[in-house]
C-alpha cells in the first residue's frame, strides 16, 4: 500500500533570526518568524507526512499557544512525524519539494538541504527534489513558502 501526503508552510521574514530550510543554516541577513525555529521546509515535509498517514496536523500535535515548542528545533517535528509513520507501517519513499522565495537564491543550498533531508528521512538523496521558484512579481516578498509531497509505502 502506499500513501501521498501534501504539506504546506509559510513564514514572514524576521530580523534577528537565522534563516533555516531544510535543517540547514542559510547565510542571510534575516531569517523567519515563528514559534519555533520558523523552517518552514521542515513543517511542510512534517505536515505531508502526517497527512499521509492520516494524523493532526503539526499546528494540532505542536500548537505555537505551547511554550514547550518556543524556538524548538523542527527536527523534533519531523522525527515525531516519521515515528507516527513508523508506528502505522509505513517509511518515506520520495519527497519533492517547492522552496518559493525571491530572496536568498535556493539553488546554492540545494545540495547541502537534500544531503540534510536524506540523513534525517533515512531516504536516498537521489529520491528528494527541492526546487527553488521565486514570485515573479505575484504576492509581495515578505517571506518563504515551501510545499511539499511526500510518498509513503508499506514497510511489510
Amino acid at each position: 500500500m502506499v500513501r501521498i501526503g501534501l504539506g504546506f508552510d509559510s513564514h514572514p521574514f524576521q530580523e534577528g533570526r537565522r534563516l533555516l530550510l531544510g535543517g540547514v543554516d542559510i547565510p542571510s541577513p534575516e531569517g523567519l518568524k515563528g514559534h519555533s525555529d520558523a523552517d518552514p521546509l521542515l513543517h511542510a515535509i512534517t505536515d505531508a507526512i502526517l497527512g499521509a498517514i492520516g494524523e493532526k496536523d503539526i499546528g494540532e500535535l505542536f500548537p505555537n499557544t505551547d511554550p514547550r515548542w518556543k524556538d524548538a528545533p523542527s527536527q523534533l517535528f519531523l522525527e515525531k512525524a516519521l515515528s507516527l509513520a513508523r508506528e502505522k507501517g509505513f517509511r518515506v519513499v520520495n519527497l519533492d519539494c517547492v522552496i518559493v522565495a525571491d530572496r536568498p537564491k535556493i539553488s546554492p543550498y540545494k545540495d547541502t538541504i537534500r544531503e540534510n533531508l536524506s540523513r534525517l528521512l533515512g531516504v536516498k538523496k537521489e529520491n528528494i527534489s527541492i526546487k527553488g521558484k521565486t514570485r515573479e512579481g505575484f504576492c509581495p516578498d515578505n517571506g518563504i513558502a515551501c510545499m511539499c509531497v511526500v510518498l509513503l509505502e508499506d514497510e511489510g
